[in-house]
């Protein structure tokens, strides 16, 4: 297997939330699901997810770990989760990231592929990991994929070093790997909630006109527990369809019958909707023909003046 695929996660999800007030941060709802199940869902080809911090019911299967001692801080708690991984890469990521996607993870993943900058005589040295930097610059170590023998190797030599992990800052980790930085130019997906005000900012981009739509199929599916792929321009082109050719009430009946079919017949819902489209437009086309065919019977009907 490739680092794409063969691959450990640890979900950072301790933390005093002081901002917070002391609110359970993970378990806080942006657009309708806990900020936790939103990063799970990020990572969902990981062989083993480790969420290091108090157990909280979680949207897919997951290890517990807890830090040692409780509290520890980030180097504690990523030790606490490595412990539970055996991956060659594993995945660091904080459990307050509501825009963080598959498609960043993926990158953060392919970066640590390939060598890094040419090292001494032509060599290659391989980077040690790849973590996001926002559009400020700053870099973001817990929104990052690091490969597990050289974070192993760093934090044992704290360990060494201090005696403990417990209160060092993580950029302590960082001094001695090599870090390829993936940009996050508009700071989406390194966007983290602190604050209530991150809270609000989160749950206001999500109901934005651009986001809305797709944060709520995405919101329903994983409520409903389903995979199926929606094409949304596909079904919201048959719902007009209906309503106009057919009546109002025939447009969510009708995406309804859609989803209902691929999901029972395994079929593509892109096909299936053309095809009630197409049904629609023909069920309109008669009843325009209908509606022409009474006036013409009726101006023969009528009596000449």
């Amino acid at each position: 297997m490739n680092d794409l695929t063969d691959h450990d996660a640890v979900v950072l999800a301790g933390g005093a939330a002081r901002r917070l007030g002391g609110a359970d941060k993970p378990a806080l709802s942006v657009g309708g699901r806990p900020l936790l199940d939103r990063v799970l869902a990020a990572c969902p080809d990981a062989a083993t997810t480790v969420v290091v911090g108090p157990v909280r019911p979680a949207a897919r299967a997951v290890v517990h770990a807890l830090e040692d001692p409780p509290g520890g801080g980030p180097l504690a708690a990523l030790d606490a989760g490595l412990r539970h991984t055996t991956a060659p890469t594993v995945l660091v990521l904080s459990a307050d990231l509501p825009f963080l996607t598959a498609a960043t993870v993926r990158s953060l993943l392919a970066a640590t592929r390939t060598a890094g900058a040419a090292g001494p005589g032509g060599s290659s040295a391989s980077r040690d990991g790849a973590m996001l930097q926002d559009a400020s610059g700053r870099d973001q170590p817990l929104v990052a994929a690091y490969r597990a023998e050289p974070l192993r190797r760093e934090l044992a030599r704290l360990r060494a070093a201090h005696g403990s992990l417990a209160g060092l800052p993580l950029r302590a980790l960082l001094a001695e790997l090599v870090i390829e930085r993936v940009p996050d130019a508009p700071s989406t997906a390194s966007f983290d909630c602190d604050t209530w005000e991150d809270i609000s900012a989160a749950r206001a981009r999500i109901r934005e006109h651009g986001n809305v739509l797709d944060e709520w199929i995405t919101a329903v599916k994983a409520e409903l527990g389903i995979e199926l792929d929606v094409d949304t321009a596909a079904l919201l082109d048959l719902a007009r369809d209906a309503a106009h050719g057919v009546t109002r009430p025939a447009a969510p009946l009708t995406t309804f019958l859609i989803g209902y079919a691929a999901g029972r017949q395994d079929r593509d819902v892109k096909e299936l909707a053309d095809r009630a489209a197409a049904l629609a437009h023909r069920w309109a086309a008669e009843a325009e023909g209908a509606s022409g065919a009474g006036g013409a019977q009726g101006a023969e009907a009528k009596p000449a003046e």
